[in-house]
């Protein structure tokens, strides 16, 4: 498995520090996100899910806890938007350049409106998928959120 992806040079570019961390990927995990927290030995609320939404029909990605489910009605809010819904892994994964299980928000072909849960950042570090499955990288919250041009919002 290679550590160096789209998502990884993003962050070296925006002199974003980070550590790389690999993991047994399970494709069959029900939630990948919390396969991902058990896989590091990670508190599942400081390992965040990258999701990829459509918000009155155009592109965002929202960055919250693995643990926990997002607020539609919150998210399009956050965006100035009416409504949102979770986008269909084949639009997700033309938009991000990634693959279902490894979309990180960092180095999408396509730079959207990103959210990042605000509790998130209330964490020392946290861990996000660095590009690929099995792949996460651990930073400051803070540093995401800058890297990523992210609004913070409660999106819970």
């Amino acid at each position: 498995m290679s550590k160096t992806t789209r998502a990884t040079l993003a962050l070296q570019q925006a002199g974003v520090s980070f550590t790389v961390h690999a993991y047994d990927y399970d494709p069959n995990a029900e939630r990948i996100g919390l396969q991902a927290a058990e896989a590091l030995g990670a508190d599942p609320n400081s390992v965040l899910k990258t999701l990829m939404v459509t918000v009155d029909g155009k592109p965002a990605c929202a960055v919250v806890p693995s643990d926990r489910e997002v607020n539609l009605k919150k998210l399009a809010a956050a965006l100035g938007g009416k409504s949102a819904q979770m986008m269909k892994p084949p639009d997700a994964e033309r938009i991000t350049g990634y693959h279902v299980g490894g979309i990180s928000p960092f180095g999408q072909k396509r730079r959207v409106p990103t959210v990042i849960e605000q509790s998130a950042l209330e964490h020392v570090s946290v861990f996000i998928n660095g590009g690929q499955r099995g792949l996460q990288v651990k930073l400051s919250p803070r540093d995401a959120a800058s890297a990523l041009e992210a609004k913070a919002a409660v999106l819970i």
